[in-house]
């Protein structure tokens, strides 16, 4: 006996029903993604013992400079030193880059790691160059060299 019209109105085409399967597939995914994904390291944040010694981290030969990118805008370079004259090796160091406008207006603040994990501990005493790029800094930027502060150690 062949399906009544009925019947056909009532089935899904195939094509529909592998979509919705991969949209579910999907909306599980980014939960459990979520839920069991990698996190940030909470000791990133600056803890009473590493706020103590941040002054122990220091910053030396800070420069600024701009330079043309390829996609046609400026690409703005920070460069410099950083010595830790403590007595515990650092494995990362993160500072908060912030950026004002010609009005004294906060534009931007960026979180840059200056000392990585990858690179190795930065021992008491050693010195390591860094290097920041910012390539999205909005245009009524003031032009003068950001505020850097230190936002995270971790030992």
């Amino acid at each position: 006996m062949a399906p009544s019209k009925q019947d056909a109105k009532n089935e899904l085409p195939i094509p529909v029903l592998i979509v919705a399967a991969l949209v579910g597939l999907g909306v599980i995914g980014v939960f459990a993604w979520q839920k069991f994904g990698p996190r940030p390291e909470a000791a990133s944040l600056i803890t009473p013992e590493a706020k103590a010694y941040t002054r122990n981290l220091k910053l030396a030969d800070v420069d600024i400079k701009a330079t043309a990118s390829y996609v046609g805008g400026e690409l703005i370079e920070m460069t410099g030193k950083i010595t830790n004259a403590g007595d515990r090796p650092v494995r990362q160091v993160d500072l908060n880059c912030v950026f004002y406008s010609v009005q004294g207006l906060v534009i931007l603040r960026e979180r840059i790691s200056i000392v990585r994990p990858k690179d190795g501990p930065l021992e008491p005493g050693a010195t390591r160059s860094f290097r920041m790029p910012f390539d999205s800094i909005p245009a009524n930027w003031s032009r003068t060299p950001p505020q850097l502060v230190i936002a995270g150690i971790v030992f």
